[in-house]
């Protein structure tokens, strides 16, 4: 979908909407980050704090901690990465993942998760799925089914429908993290999945997982999904 972040939705463009809702979760700097001069120049005329980032990045995180470093940020300080095709995400979860990460002192990243919801998201590598140790702590997170069934039977279908977790791409980190984040290179779990979380688990850092406190629809990555955004937000 090209140029996605700039498609309309009732008017606006769809970054607007992931900013407004990030604006009304009250962080003391909501910024948008982007290498695109288009998305600079609509969201700074709808009044938008914007940073103009490099065009190389590849990754989110990456872009993030560029503006954490033209900043200035404090290491300690939290900041949650919101995703430009994310037009529904819950304001309460924005400020659900930023709390969990300052209530856990001694966790680099906080992100959400919730039940999966039918049992195609099972085998659908698009749909990642985590699993938590039982102090909350992020173990692992693959697009494979894990934890694994073993067992076919419909019982244990149902107890692994009531285990499993998909995991959710809203994340908060502390500053001084995401600066080490950027010098490491890529694991080896990672590059297989092609999941970037790993890379903090294989350095040896802790991943908050908690689940969602609203549901969160799915980003927008197709046609379909766009028009399912259009009728939600403005009918």
């Amino acid at each position: 979908m090209p140029g996605k972040p700039l498609l309309e939705i009732g008017g606006k463009p769809m970054v607007w909407w992931v900013w407004r809702q990030a604006c009304a979760a009250g962080a003391q700097a909501v910024v948008v980050a982007t290498d695109d001069a288009r998305i600079a120049d609509v969201m700074s005329a709808a009044g938008a704090d914007v940073a103009m980032t490099a065009s190389e990045h590849l990754s989110g995180t990456d872009r993030l901690a560029e503006v954490v470093q033209q900043r200035g940020w404090d290491e300690g300080s939290v900041v949650v990465n919101v995703q430009g095709d994310e037009p529904l995400m819950p304001v309460a979860n924005i400020q659900q993942v930023a709390k969990e990460l300052i209530q856990h002192p001694k966790a680099s990243i906080a992100t959400l998760s919730e039940p999966l919801t039918s049992a195609e998201q099972i085998g659908d590598p698009s749909v990642v799925k985590v699993v938590a140790s039982a102090s909350g702590n992020a173990l692992y997170f693959s697009r494979a089914a894990i934890p694994f069934q073993r067992d076919p039977s419909d019982e244990s279908l149902q107890a692994f429908m009531a285990t499993a977790r998909r995991h959710i791409g809203l994340y908060a980190y502390r500053c001084g993290f995401l600066r080490a984040f950027t010098t490491w290179p890529p694991s080896a779990t990672e590059v297989l999945e092609s999941l970037e979380q790993l890379r903090a688990l294989d350095r040896g850092h802790s991943i908050r997982i908690v689940d969602a406190v609203e549901s969160v629809p799915a980003g927008v990555d197709t046609p379909a999904d766009l028009e399912r955004a259009r009728r939600l937000l403005v009918g």
